[in-house]
């Protein structure tokens, strides 16, 4: 299985930060202002729109990276006891 770790920490990265900024929006949308001085029950319940909408981002990367990964074909490598190439004679098993 081959992996390419700069995609998949990128859709990662911008899966995290997308849902984030849309909780963001979303909080202030309600009037819930996470830079609010103090910790109120306004600042509170955006940091939490912030952490959920972040957190459901990076789900939503993690499926889509899921979704290529199946789409897309495995190589098929031949093995050497299964090529049709001849074996000049050796025996596989040798006792």
């Amino acid at each position: 299985m081959s992996r390419n770790l700069l995609t998949e920490g990128l859709s990662d990265a911008v899966g995290f930060v997308g849902g984030a900024l849309l909780g963001f929006w979303a909080g202030r949308l309600l009037g819930w202002n996470v830079f609010a001085a103090g910790y109120g029950s306004d600042s509170i319940g955006g940091i939490v729109l912030v952490g959920l909408g972040g957190g459901l981002g990076l789900q939503l990367a993690r499926r889509w990276q899921a979704q290529q990964a199946a789409a897309k074909p495995e190589p098929v490598t031949q093995d050497a006891s299964n090529s049709d190439a001849p074996n000049n004679g050796a025996s596989k098993d040798k006792r």
